[in-house]
This record gives C-alpha cells, sequence and structure tokens, in this order.
C-alpha cells in the first residue's frame, strides 16, 4: 500500500477522508473549491492539521459558497486573518478569495468548475499544472497534483492493494478515460 493508504486506514482524523473522500470522483462546486483550498491552505504544513481545523474552514469560508466568498470584502480578509481556527496565511486567504471568483467566472466560460476540468481533461500532470498556475492563485505543482488525484483526474490517490481502490473505479473516475 502507499504510504497514505497504510498510515491513513483507521486512524482517527485521516481514516474518515481516505475511505470516503480521496480519490472518490465528485463534480459538486462546493465540494471542487473546498477540495482545493485544503490543498491551498495545506502548503508547508501536514494534512493533519488541515483535517483537522476542516470544520473551522468551512465555517470561515461560508461552506464554501463561490458567491459569498467572490464578494469577500477586505473587512472579511481581516477577520479571516484574526480567526484562530483556521491557517491564518495571509497569501492563502487572498488566494481562496480571488479563486472564488475565478470559479464563478468559469460558469460563464464553461459552465462551471467541473465544466472547466471535462474541457481540460486528459493531461498529464505536468500539463495540468501550467493550466492551473495560467488559471488560479496559489496553486503549485504539489498543490494541483494532490486536489486532480483527491478528485479521481489523476490516479495515483490509493495503492493497488488498498481495499478502497475498487470502489473508486467502480464509480468510474475521470483518470481511468472512461
Amino acid at each position: 500500500m502507499s504510504s497514505y493508504c497504510t498510515f491513513a486506514v483507521g486512524h482517527p482524523v485521516h481514516g474518515h477522508y481516505h475511505d470516503s473522500e480521496h480519490g472518490f470522483p465528485a463534480r459538486d462546486e462546493a465540494v471542487l473549491f473546498e477540495r482545493l483550498c485544503m490543498e491551498i491552505m495545506q502548503a508547508g504544513l501536514s494534512w493533519d492539521i488541515v483535517l483537522k481545523r476542516r470544520g473551522s474552514l468551512r465555517a470561515a469560508f461560508a461552506d464554501y459558497d463561490i458567491d459569498r466568498i467572490a464578494g469577500f470584502s477586505e473587512a472579511d480578509r481581516i477577520r479571516l486573518l484574526a480567526d484562530p481556527g483556521i491557517i491564518r496565511n495571509r497569501l492563502k486567504v487572498q488566494a481562496i478569495i480571488e479563486n472564488a471568483r475565478i470559479v464563478r467566472d468559469l460558469r460563464r466560460s464553461h459552465g462551471g468548475f467541473a465544466a472547466w476540468l471535462d474541457a481540460h481533461h486528459p493531461r498529464d500532470k505536468a500539463a495540468w499544472v501550467k493550466l492551473f498556475r495560467q488559471t488560479f492563485r496559489f496553486t503549485g505543482g504539489e498543490i494541483v497534483g494532490e486536489f486532480l488525484m483527491s478528485l479521481g483526474w489523476l490516479p495515483g490517490a490509493h495503492s493497488q492493494d488498498c481495499p478502497v481502490l475498487p470502489r473508486i473505479v467502480a464509480l468510474k473516475p475521470p483518470w481511468l478515460g472512461v
């Protein structure tokens, strides 16, 4: 098993995420955006911290309602940077707000975030990273790779012998190409 599969199975913080979210395909805009935000927040930190603060992040970022986040004001930025329940990094907070505005624009140009991903699939990781860097803020190689893997756009979320993998394959994630 991959190190995450070995580590996460049965873990009190990682277990549920590993068993029911990581690698599972999703199309809901709020789910996609939450995962992107979680990956941005994780940069330079442990995934454990992000999962432990997930509820606070959801509350602070309006349950990942794109329109509400896109409308956040300077007062909202100040509020977020003072919130001890989230990861208080100015660049990450600003990127999330700007990325909400970008996702809102993707509705007009592509019909939404999932449709934008569809329009650019399939790509290898390097091409995805280049596209994300041209489109979004604070989206380096690890953030993009983990985001796409966590939602089934790229393979590798689970090892071949992980008991979760057959459940994901049955859902026909985009990486399968079917």
